[in-house]
């Protein structure tokens, strides 16, 4: 009986904590002796979770947009390729904070078409205390995303339950629950939970049921390439350590989509990178994410401090960051990606580059 490759799709608005989840589901994969492999997806041009992830792990990433958009239709082929060359057990897509859950699951499903993969479950992190705040006010495309996110789910994990008062905790269940009656929910702090629990099907569960399709992983190489022919996209994959990229996360005029789905959900955002030539000072640095304005409520990097021997990864969500020694394999740059709505990069660049002292302090 050939292999059927199954996959889980790991959602979630920026900063719940998909990439921690992420690395639980992959621990949980390697104490069962499974071969994981991950789909990566951001919209900035450079995946800081690749860069620091484990090399033992086969990584596909798939940068400068969207899987539910400007980059869907490389999907297939990355996952063709994927299992081609690494014969993974299991695969986990994890895609960008700001994707569309359900067009990621339609175009995950349109790959089934072309080898033989079965998706399990899509599982959205949900940041409690983040979703409680935006609850007040009911409105905004963040909020609206984020419904999305869960409504999509068959399962729900509640995460940073630690940042929220006991007498809100029930409220913020009874919310998911009612935009999403039929999803598991597990709540969690730092994405620490029983994955057995999270990953246990629901043979009643409609997101269970087997896609699996009778052609070969070879044959879906052939057939994306020449969709993905037909349906180009530009990408500039000529980015050096040591350079500035601005990068808008927006369609381009004339680009088509299918007309029945919506994708101005996340045009409003918006991600900036830079690459550092040599170490800055590590309070310098802390004290230029501390007056971050709040129109950029994401950033993540790897960076060398001139006052310590270490390098770190380095997290930002929600006017919270959070510092972690590494030891990066191979040659890798360092590099900060901000994320966020419409926020100042011109002002942005200026602020880094004086924290590096390539221009004078006004």
């Amino acid at each position: 009986m050939e292999h059927v490759t199954p996959i889980y799709i790991l959602s979630g608005f920026l900063g719940s904590g998909k990439t921690t989840l992420l690395s639980r589901l992959i621990a949980s994969f390697k104490q069962q002796g499974l071969r994981p492999a991950i789909v990566m997806n951001e919209i900035g041009e450079v995946n800081i979770e690749g860069l620091a992830a484990d090399e033992a792990v086969p990584t596909a990433e798939m940068l400068s947009g969207c899987i539910c958009c400007t980059i869907r239709s490389d999907l297939s082929s990355e996952i063709a390729m994927l299992i081609q060359r690494e014969r993974p057990d299991v695969i986990v897509i994890e895609a960008t904070g700001i994707a569309n859950p359900m067009e990621i699951l339609d175009a995950t499903a349109e790959a089934s078409l072309y080898m033989r993969i079965d998706v399990k479950k899509l599982i959205t992190v949900v940041d409690a205390a983040h979703l409680l705040h935006l609850n007040i006010e009911q409105k905004g495309k963040t909020y609206r995303l984020m419904q999305e996110q869960i409504r999509a789910a068959s399962a729900l994990v509640l995460n940073k339950m630690d940042l929220v008062e006991d007498r809100d905790s029930e409220t913020i269940r009874e919310l998911v629950k009612r935009w999403n009656p039929h999803a598991l929910i597990v709540p969690s702090v730092r994405c620490d939970l029983n994955v057995e629990v999270l990953l246990q099907s629901d043979p009643l569960d409609r997101n269970e049921q087997s896609i699996v399709h009778h052609r070969e992983a070879g044959d879906a190489l052939e057939h994306t390439d020449k969709h993905k022919q037909a349906n180009s996209h530009k990408h500039d994959d000529n980015h050096e350590p040591g350079h500035n990229h601005d990068h808008d996360h927006s369609h381009e005029p004339g680009h088509n989509h299918d007309q029945t789905h919506d994708h101005g959900s996340h045009d409003h955002v918006m991600s900036y990178t830079y690459y550092f030539s040599h170490p800055v000072n590590s309070v310098e640095f802390e004290r230029l994410i501390a007056g971050l304005p709040r129109d950029v409520y994401r950033a993540k990097g790897i960076l060398t401090f001139s006052d310590t021997n270490s390098r770190f990864l380095f997290q930002y969500a929600f006017r919270e960051s959070d510092f972690m020694k590494i030891t990066p394999q191979g040659q890798v740059p360092d590099v900060v990606v901000f994320i966020g709505e419409h926020f100042q990069k011109s002002l942005l660049r200026e602020q880094l580059e004086q924290l590096e002292g390539k221009t004078s302090r006004a």
